[in-house]
């Protein structure tokens, strides 16, 4: 698919759900240019979510991601309760709580209005695709779509196919997803957790292990993985990172260090004591460090403009960097 000729404008979407996540997804559809039906299933959506929008929409104006008006943006966005409203979207997106039950009774009305060659997406990090694809009348249409906060500027995306999902369907979103100023992953195989959980989780569960045991503090372990893995993960991936600093030695150490890492399958007991006393991070200050009501504003304020900051530095290095640097050489003068 050539991006250049696909019209977003042309292509309806909606999503259900407009809390923080919701929201920050209806500012990225927005900004590729879609008319956006957003579905606020709480009432209270229907009062916090616009204020909300417009303040990301006005943000990325200053910060130069947009090349109109916030207001001309917001002329393309409904806001309602009225899931009939979704009638005419291509693509829709959701974006509730992780329960399932209530997911696939929000499924059902989706289905119930949407025509039968539309997409119909979850936002769910935690349960299967397969399972949530099981109760739907069309499971050949219905895929996940794992964003990361703030979502409409960060590049993830990770789009997984579920049991039934047809895999063309899901190249259709991938061939979308960079006029979403996304870099996207196509999970063509359901599995818990997806590929960025996996990943991120196995570096959680050492991270507790090293702390608990006393190796490290947590300030350590932090500084750790922002001076290492953070130095370089912009630019390359795992992978890459073997191939440019030496594939003989990450052999040697994997026959050294494999063995001794830790492999629990329970909560540890550090992440447990905190959430069992009320820990909620910054949310109410109480975490793995104390923030007063200033600090955590401060700290959420300071990933902000982190956000848009890392993003002009990743969008310098692509992922094809070197490829477009080889062809442009390769070029006859």
């Amino acid at each position: 698919m050539n991006h250049s000729t696909i019209n977003p404008s042309a292509i309806p979407v909606g999503i259900v759900g407009i809390g923080l996540m919701g929201s920050s997804i209806v500012t990225c559809m927005l900004m590729a240019g879609h008319p956006v039906t957003a579905i606020a299933p709480l009432p209270v959506d229907l009062t916090t979510a616009l204020p909300r929008i417009t303040e990301q929409l006005q943000k990325a104006y200053q910060e130069g991601l947009l090349t109109k008006q916030p207001e001309e943006y917001l002329s393309a966005l409904t806001i309602t309760q009225d899931y009939g409203l979704l009638k005419d979207c291509r693509l829709v997106i959701e974006c509730i709580i992780e329960d399932l039950e209530i997911k696939q009774a929000v499924f059902a009305k989706i289905e119930a209005v949407v025509a039968e060659d539309s997409i119909i997406t979850s936002n769910t990090s935690a349960i299967p695709i397969s399972v949530l694809q099981s109760s739907l009348q069309s499971p050949e249409r219905f895929m996940g779509l794992h964003w990361m906060e703030p979502s409409h500027t960060t590049r993830f995306l990770e789009i997984i196919c579920g049991d039934l999902t047809h895999l063309q369907k899901a190249e259709w979103v991938y061939e979308l997803a960079p006029l979403w100023g996304k870099e996207p992953i196509l999970v063509k195989k359901d599995i818990r957790g997806f590929i960025a959980n996996r990943l991120m989780y196995a570096m959680y569960r050492e991270a507790f292990y090293l702390v608990e045991n006393g190796y490290a503090s947590v300030e350590d372990v932090d500084r750790a993985c922002r001076n290492v893995p953070g130095y370089w993960m912009t630019l390359v991936g795992v992978f890459r990172w073997m191939d440019l600093t030496g594939l003989p030695a990450y052999h040697t150490v994997m026959q050294d260090l494999f063995p001794t890492l830790n492999n629990q399958t329970q909560v540890p007991k550090l992440m447990d004591d905190l959430v069992q006393a009320g820990g909620k991070g910054i949310i109410n200050g109480k975490g793995f460090y104390d923030y007063t009501p200033q600090e955590a504003q401060l700290w959420k304020q300071t990933y902000e403009a982190f956000s848009y900051e890392i993003r002009q530095l990743a969008l310098k290095y692509p992922a094809d960097v070197v490829s477009r640097k080889v062809d442009a050489k390769e070029k006859p003068e």
